[in-house]
């Protein structure tokens, strides 16, 4: 996309014309640095890749070999970038894909004939386009995007790719629904977004029997305020229910079709069975129906008395309101009593009123999530691995345990990464360049701590007074 004001901003007597002039060329300056950085960057990250490649298939070694070496890269290069080694691994690929699959696309946009957004715009939507057209897509791509900004040019870049495209939108489909999934965005005040990508027709008919459900319970809500019948002295019916759910306790139903929409599915996945049950009509104990969600819940005593209205943590999503978690408590059998060190506000005992695998509950509550550094992976969705192998003589105890994600488990066996424990949880880790990456324990985003700087005499250490009962 051209301007018509280049010339006047850059052209003699810019500065006689402008009152902008001098502003407008820190700016240009500043577009022109970024650019030269923003390429210097993919070449770099495209080399990292090739050279992990390279290394890998030395000895002719591939496969997971080669999967390895790239992710005991990324995970190096995100260190030094303070990213996650997932992101990074993933801009080494993308980076890869750019200069090696669509040459033509990377030196448009070296040469500023097209915008970096452009770039990733054509190799997302071009990742459709079979390698034997992938040259014609490139170059009528680079026409489409010279003519427009890059958030306009995806639907002229998918009609595109279906006029080039060698295989008939039915195979298309079938191809793209194999790749359906469903992602959660946490986001903020304790709110997140569920996205599903599935086939057009269901998505389709999912919100179409959300609407109708929806609407079914706004119908029975005012044929329940019009069977009230007006009351007496002609008291509208609306009215009179209205009075009558609050006599009752009960605050009247006013959610939003979009509210409703949203509540019908969360009972729906929460509580239904799906028709895909393979055990449905079998005598097999238990069945999909039955299984149910799990949430990791870090509340305080004071929270969950109704003392204060603190937020509590999802551990690994996010932070909860306090009737939110209250709400929960009312519908578990079992807590786990979680004590925090009031100095350096870290987990340091948990147990339970029922006898459990404390060991397990402590590194859990300890670790909230995979030790790689940078990792975030929930501590329920990780392994625990033993620091020292178990083969080797290391101990199973929690100076020789970590969670770590099936990604980052398999790194530390089949890389040169190394990790010691020095002691109260602390990770050291070590890069195959050297490099070592300190990983401390998490400290909570939510715990209950007690004013050390005057404590009562007859406190004593380690636990509540004589004859007290314990804290929550």
């Amino acid at each position: 996309m051209t301007s018509n004001g280049d010339r006047g901003l850059g052209g003699e007597g810019a500065s006689g014309e402008s009152t902008h002039a001098a502003a407008f060329a820190g700016f240009t300056e500043a577009l022109d640095l970024f650019h030269v950085g923003d390429v210097a960057r993919m070449r770099a990250l495209a080399e990292l890749g090739r050279s992990a490649l390279r290394e890998a298939r030395r000895d002719g070694v591939r496969g997971m070999a080669s999967d390895m070496e790239l992710r005991s890269v990324a995970a190096e290069a995100a260190g030094m970038a303070r990213l996650t080694d997932r992101r990074l691994q993933g801009e080494i690929d993308h980076a890869m894909t750019v200069i090696d699959d669509y040459p033509a696309v990377f030196e448009a946009w070296v040469q500023r004939r097209i915008e970096r957004g452009h770039v990733d715009v054509v190799v997302r939507v071009g990742a459709r386009v079979p390698e034997e057209v992938r040259s014609a897509y490139e170059e009528a791509a680079i026409a489409v995007c010279e003519r427009d900004v890059p958030s306009r040019v995806r639907g002229a870049l998918d009609a595109l790719v279906a006029r080039l495209h060698t295989q008939n939108f039915t195979e298309r489909h079938k191809a793209a629904a194999a790749e359906r999934c469903v992602r959660v965005f946490h986001g903020s005040d304790g709110m997140s977004n569920l996205v599903a990508n599935l086939p057009t027709v269901i998505a389709a008919g999912m919100l179409d029997r959300l609407t109708q459900m929806g609407q079914s319970v706004k119908d029975a809500r005012v044929e329940g305020a019009g069977a009230e019948g007006a009351g007496p002295g002609g008291v509208d019916a609306a009215e009179s229910s209205a009075a009558d759910a609050a006599g009752a306790g009960e605050s009247a139903d006013t959610r939003t079709m979009d509210q409703l929409r949203a509540d019908i599915l969360g009972d729906l996945v929460l509580g239904g069975a799906p028709v895909v049950d393979p055990t449905y009509g079998t005598d097999r104990a238990g069945g999909l129906g039955a299984i149910r969600a799990r949430v990791q819940v870090a509340v305080t005593a004071e929270t969950l008395m109704g003392r204060d209205e603190n937020p509590a943590e999802a551990v690994g999503a996010g932070l909860v309101d306090a009737d939110t978690v209250r709400q929960l408590a009312g519908q578990v059998s079992e807590w786990d009593r979680l004590f925090i060190d009031p100095v350096t506000r870290t987990p340091v005992e948990i147990d339970t009123y029922r006898p459990t695998a404390s060991m397990k509950k402590l590194l859990m509550a300890r670790d909230q999530h995979c030790r790689f550094p940078g990792c975030r992976r929930a501590a329920i969705r990780c392994e625990l691995d033993h620091t020292v192998d178990h083969a080797l003589g290391g101990h199973t105890h929690i100076f020789n345990l970590a969670h770590l994600c099936q990604r980052h488990h398999s790194m530390k066996q089949f890389t040169k990464w190394e990790v010691r424990q020095v002691g109260g949880g602390v990770l050291e880790w070590t890069s195959p360049l050297g490099r070592i990456y300190r990983e401390d324990v998490p400290i909570p985003a939510v715990c209950f701590t007690i004013d050390t700087t005057d404590p009562p005499p007859d406190a004593a250490p380690g636990g509540p007074p004589p004859g007290e009962p314990p804290p929550f």
